[in-house]
């Protein structure tokens, strides 16, 4: 990977400020994320015009509301109305406490809703952490409240029951043992979040919470688990939209990669249970192949690849392309580059 540079990601935020977390067509506004992602690519000139380009499909966010006071429970969660109210408390949070203690504290207590918005609560929040693994200016503080504030407004838990008896597996042979609803009981809800709900009436999915194996090293049980989610995205992205979902399974766990230094083991053990179970919700809802048992193969020049990323202007082109180079600079795998090379054809950006 070229050397990071965040040199724009201030000013960056600075202008993306007071914008509401989703766009004019109803989908998660990407801004802060991918200026980050840019930057840690090595990509700093090519943070502003994309924001330039983007900036039209943004929606001012609504002013906080003459509400009650939200708690560290409570009613506001869940709630898209109260995101302003959200990054208020966020903020006070923040002024209070040191970053890595509210971080280790909220992760904890929004785990359960991990597949929030099709997991762009976390992704964001792991974009914020990362930028302030490198400094700690106010603005990026304030971004780290504004992603949590993103978490907590969508928040949406997915059905969980512990299996009597179940033996947890190792991730391979759990993600081969995933339940997949049949396409022919599969309604077409027009977005991932709506589409998660199906689950609600498979009765299936809701012991795979406990499927998995998270005892032992964790890192290591991560490298794994996102290496078999690119394999995943490598036979189940298929168009446009399944190309869209299974990005998310593999920018989310990068993005709880960049979280895990920073909180305890416990909080970080608890994210990872989660992180699988929303995994698995996507492969439910729309997957249908196997993971493969080939060893793909791609292009490997990360210079290349990011300029392709960087062309091709599209979000997700540009996180999916982050995430995966860097998966595999911390543990290498053919699936990253592979699926890489796929999704700058896959997807048309700007």
């Amino acid at each position: 990977m070229p050397i990071s540079n965040y040199a724009p990601l201030d000013e960056a935020l600075k202008r993306l400020s007071g914008y509401d977390i989703e766009l004019k067509n109803g989908n998660s506004n990407h801004a802060p994320m991918v200026a980050e992602a840019l930057c840690a690519m090595g990509r700093p000139e090519a943070v502003m015009p994309w924001i330039a380009r983007y900036r039209d499909r943004l929606l001012p966010l609504r002013p906080p509301g003459a509400r009650s006071h939200i708690g560290s429970r409570g009613s506001a969660l869940g709630k898209h109305v109260r995101c302003a109210d959200w990054a208020e408390f966020f903020a006070q949070e923040l002024q209070r406490a040191p970053w890595r203690e509210v971080l280790d504290r909220w992760v904890a207590r929004l785990a359960p809703g991990f597949s929030s918005a099709a997991t762009h609560g976390v992704i964001r929040v792991g974009h914020a952490v990362r930028s302030l693994s490198v400094a700690e200016p106010a603005c990026r503080i304030r971004e780290l409240g504004d992603a949590f504030a993103s978490w907590a407004a969508t928040y949406r838990e997915l059905p969980s029951r512990d299996s009597a008896g179940g033996q947890p597996m190792a991730p391979r042979q759990a993600v081969e043992q995933a339940p997949v609803i049949a396409p022919q009981r599969r309604r077409n809800l027009g977005n991932i979040t709506a589409s998660l709900a199906m689950l609600d009436e498979f009765p299936e999915f809701a012991p795979v919470i406990g499927t998995l194996d998270v005892h032992g090293d964790i890192e290591p049980l991560l490298a794994e688990l996102t290496d078999l989610f690119a394999r995943l995205y490598l036979t189940n992205a298929r168009d446009t939209l399944t190309t869209i979902v299974f990005i998310h399974g593999v920018t989310s766990l990068a993005a709880l990669g960049s979280i895990m230094p920073h909180v305890g083991e416990t909080t970080a053990r608890l994210a990872l249970r989660y992180a699988w179970q929303s995994g698995c919700a996507l492969y439910a809802c729309f997957g249908s192949a196997a993971i493969a048992r080939e060893s793909p193969s791609g292009p490997d020049d990360a210079t290349t690849l990011i300029d392709r990323a960087v062309a091709n202007g599209d979000e997700h082109v540009i996180k999916f392309t982050e995430a995966c180079l860097r998966r595999h600079s911390l543990a290498p795998s053919p699936a990253y580059c592979a699926a890489v090379d796929h999704v700058v054809g896959a997807l048309r950006g700007c």
